[in-house]
């Protein structure tokens, strides 16, 4: 049995944006070029809006397969598996001890890091939402099972409140999670994450830590050191570590990079 860690760009988006420049290409031919409409302004101005939404569907179109290519575990590329074997080579966990993945999404990384850990836990978590409606906790399980890894488990929970007590894990995990959480400051949230980091526990975190997404990171880091953490830093992962510059600017992952840290 081969495991199925999914694509990070659903077939379903590259569907729609095709379909859109369709039904924009059938409204332009309509109202545009057809004789439903009579020749005016409201006939001109609709035959350019129209043609412009169907030439923006179709670009988005082609970059959302070009990325899904990217990603594809089956591809050539094969970006998300480099990016989570080089996430999982970062992590390190105590014999007896537990790690914790936040976003666990198909189980990729928490059972990589699992497999790198045999003598240790990891418990992968996530909300499984419609927005990624064919990860789940099944799927996740299925995954472990086609690796012949026994040492993780899957349960739902969310990033903004974690159902851990203080100090509960060895290790946090996390891989382009946190960026995707809209409405709220995503330092705050990984505060939240890092409450349930005991001692000398380390975190290791692969985000898009852009000023957009995070704001200051250097301001942060200089918290988390004043919090008494230690070895804070951010390791750049799109200067050839998982990806090229080009690559990052083209996927809209410029600003991805490993915080990693020890409490």
């Amino acid at each position: 049995m081969k495991p199925n860690y999914k694509n990070w760009v659903p077939v379903g988006m590259i569907l729609e944006f095709l379909g859109g420049a369709v039904l924009c290409l059938i409204l332009f031919y309509v109202f545009g070029v057809s004789n439903v409409l009579s020749a005016g302004i409201l006939k001109t101005i609709l035959k350019i809006v129209f043609l412009v939404a169907a030439i923006i569907c179709f670009i988005v179109a082609i970059w959302s397969y070009l990325m899904y290519r990217a990603f594809s575990y089956d591809g050539k590329r094969q970006l998300s598996k480099q990016v989570i074997e080089g996430v999982a080579e970062y992590v390190t966990l105590p014999d007896g001890g537990k790690g914790l993945d936040v976003g666990c999404g198909s189980g990729a990384l928490a059972i990589a890091v699992a497999k790198r850990n045999p003598n240790a836990e990891m418990v992968g978590i996530d909300r499984w939402a419609i927005d990624y409606a064919s990860y789940n906790l099944p799927l996740c399980e299925q995954n472990a099972k086609a690796e012949g890894v026994s040492n993780v488990s899957f349960a739902k929970g969310n990033a903004l409140k974690l159902e851990f007590p203080n100090e509960s894990f060895d290790v946090i995990t996390s891989n382009y999670v946190y960026h995707n959480i809209v409405g709220h400051n995503h330092q705050d949230v990984l505060l939240e994450s890092f409450r349930v980091l005991k001692k000398g526990g380390t975190f290791v975190i692969h985000d898009i830590f852009s000023k957009r997404e995070y704001g200051d990171m250097q301001a942060f880091m200089k918290k988390l050191e004043g919090m008494g953490y230690e070895n804070v830093k951010m390791i750049d992962t799109t200067q050839g570590m998982f990806m090229t510059p080009w690559e990052a600017k083209w996927m809209t992952l410029s600003g991805s990079a490993i915080l990693t840290g020890k409490k």
